[in-house]
């Protein structure tokens, strides 16, 4: 950043260049979001109301009045004739340092991400603009030149600050004085913008965006007579808005209109809510809740450390963000406002933590937004069915997170399954549990890579064959699902690819004394593949679970899947890895009757290496396990075919033409 000093007649100036990603800022202002020009007005006043909160917590924390110097206000204002619009406020003003850190270089409000972020939809990266901390320069959308004059509260008036730019790579910084703290900005508008210096456009905008700001938001009154103020005389005002906040109306007062538009100025989303919870709690304490789920997961979903969408206020005043307080992290998605009256306003995160007043509200908070969920997911499918597709995964977390309210969570889970005619989740464990069969024991799951390798698993076989429904569970964090979640209903979770495969009173007695006899029919072979396998294979066993497949790979850890344990150790297999044959394929039947087959070892490697394929694991050695591949078919094709005579090679061929 450069710095150039220069005299003028009343101060010294100093002239900044804007660093290159405050220019691309600009850029965008200035060209790209030129059709929601509108919204500058918004920012304006969304900064000028923050500025006054801050006021209020930083006076109200040292038992000073807020409204010493006068009432707490943000002013509207116009020039028609000179071209101008004014957005004025008595908060907590800024210091030099503060407007060279909070204006002069945007990019400490994370421009960088949020230029990453934009999608070319213009309405929808103008709804970004106050959320990444770049509001003010939406100015710049409607004005050729912005001069911001400001004093923070506390300092004398020969210390105000003024700030001019045109946006085009420079801005300059004075000291002026100013008598009152706070901030005042003045557009000096573009040509083709003079429909905006007029009162009912203005209000047109305030009563669209902020009507729910608690500030009163003064106008001139319409139809003043602008000799009055040329002459000096005040013009009178009216307060434009309605400067109560939106969750402490009665719930009868409000539209879904209201809560919509409410929803997007705390969210930030062009797109509207999926649903909210509104509810006012007196008792033991008092406070009132307005959450919204919203119908698109925010960009910062996966981002750790991110900050939460919930605020906290306390009497009105905004306090902090939610950092985990207010809402476990599993539900971090959720947007909207808690206002307490039990909690003092000089609160921090270390007083949270402590807070019994915060721990109701965290209870009744969480409790409530369970609830929305699953009447959504009752009355309205569909809605929780696009619910599903953006937080499922991030609600899931919260089996392994809460186990308070574990239940409710796992009657919102939902799975894919085998009965299921697309890889959308569309199972509920519910629904499952109804359509078990009689005899059936456990719920079945098989967790997988990806849905497509669940459904071609060699596991489901037998499973596809008596008709029983197992879930597809493909996701990092089902792992922990059914590892925390043992059991639903009274019925225990169980993988198909875990243990012996029992399917308990599904499996009829001929089927056991089948098994028996396969047992002991092929004891030899087997501890001939065992000890060929020797550290590889903890067993080899024969398969109630395989139909079709020669082979499979399962777990023999009682109480851990095959497939967390891979996942766990990168691309690897279980410490207890069990090759399953299957006793009706041909080849199992082949080396059964041959016992002494000099391949036989080259047959149990391919065999297991095989098995480890099809689980979607890696082998060790894959040119070793080719190159044996290709050897055990030759021979069979030799066997098929011992009269045929071989084909010249190709060298041959060329040798005696």
């Amino acid at each position: 950043m450069s710095v150039q000093t220069e005299r003028t007649e009343q101060a010294e100036q100093e002239v900044f260049d804007f660093q290159a990603e405050a220019v691309q800022v600009l850029d965008l202002m200035i060209h790209s979001l030129y059709s929601n020009k509108e919204i500058f007005l918004r920012e304006l006043i969304s900064n000028a109301s923050d500025a006054i909160d801050r006021l209020r917590l930083e006076l109200l924390t040292h038992s000073e009045l807020p409204e010493a110097e006068g009432p707490l206000r943000i002013r509207i204002g116009y020039d028609r004739d000179a071209g101008t619009i004014t957005v004025a406020d008595n908060g907590i003003g800024m210091s030099r340092e503060e407007v060279i850190r909070h204006i002069g270089t945007i990019a400490k409000s994370g421009t960088g991400e949020f230029l990453r972020s934009l999608t070319g939809d213009q309405r929808r990266d103008a709804a970004m603009i106050g959320r990444f901390g770049v509001g003010f320069y939406s100015s710049f959308i409607v004005a050729e030149r912005v001069v911001l004059t400001t004093r923070r509260a506390g300092l004398e008036p020969g210390q105000g600050v003024r700030w001019q730019s045109d946006g085009k790579g420079e801005y300059t910084l004075e000291t002026v004085e100013r008598p009152e703290r706070g901030t005042t900005i003045v557009l000096h508008l573009r040509d083709g913008e003079d429909e905006l210096a007029n009162g009912w456009r203005l209000r047109s905008i305030v009563e669209k965006y902020s009507d729910h700001v608690r500030v009163p938001i003064l106008m001139p009154a319409e139809g003043e007579d602008r000799t009055a103020q040329a002459a000096g005389t005040a013009a009178s005002e009216i307060t434009v808005n309605r400067a109560s906040a939106l969750w402490s109306r009665p719930k009868s007062e409000l539209a879904d209109t209201d809560y919509q538009d409410f929803y997007r100025h705390v969210s930030g989303e062009p797109a509207d809510a999926l649903a909210w919870v509104h509810a006012k709690i007196e008792g033991t304490y008092d406070y009132t809740m307005l959450l919204f789920v919203p119908s698109r997961a925010p960009h910062d979903l996966w981002v750790p450390q991110t900050r939460r969408g919930v605020r906290l206020h306390v009497q009105r005043v905004f306090v902090l963000e939610d950092t985990g307080q207010i809402l476990p992290n599993y539900l971090r998605f959720v947007r909207g406002v808690v206002d307490s009256a039990d909690l003092p306003l000089n609160v921090s995160r270390e007083i949270l933590q402590g807070s019994r007043a915060l721990a109701h509200i965290r209870a009744n908070a969480v409790k409530k937004v369970l609830k929305r969920l699953a009447e959504l997911a009752a009355n309205e499918p569909e809605k929780y069915a696009a619910f599903w597709k953006e937080f499922g995964t991030t609600l899931k977390e919260g089996i392994a997170d809460d186990h308070s309210h574990r239940d409710e969570i796992a009657k919102l889970l939902r799975f894919t399954s085998t009965r299921s005619a697309t890889d959308d989740p569309d199972t509920s464990l519910d629904a499952y549990v109804a359509r078990m069969k009689e005899g059936q024991e456990h719920i079945y799951y098989l967790l997988a890579p990806s849905p497509t390798a669940a459904r071609s698993s060699p596991h489901l076989e037998a499973f596809r064959t008596k008709g029983v429904e197992v879930l597809l569970l493909g996701e990092g964090v089902d792992n922990w699902v059914v590892s925390r979640m043992r059991e639903y209903d009274g019925r225990a979770l169980q993988s198909v690819a875990q243990g012996a495969g029992d399917l308990g009173a599904l499996a009829d007695e001929t089927e056991r004394q089948t098994k028996e006899r396969a047992d002991a029919e092929y004891a030899d072979l087997l501890g001939r593949l065992k000890a060929h396998l020797a550290g590889q294979a903890w067993d080899v066993r024969l398969s109630t679970r395989l139909t079709t497949s020669p082979a499979c790979i399962v777990g023999n850890e009682p109480e851990s899947d095959v497939n967390l344990m891979q996942r766990m150790r990168g691309t690897g297999l279980p410490r207890q890895a069990v090759l399953e044959l299957n006793p009706d394929h041909p080849i199992v039947r082949h080396l059964n009757r041959a016992p002494d087959d000099e391949q036989l070892r080259a047959w149990a490697q391919v065999l297991f290496d095989q098995a480890v394929l099809t689980l979607g694991a890696r082998i060790e050695d894959p040119t070793a396990f080719v190159r044996q591949l290709n050897s055990l078919l030759t021979t069979l094709a030799d066997e098929r075919n011992p009269s045929h005579d071989d084909p010249p090679t190709r060298t041959e061929h060329i040798a005696n033409p």
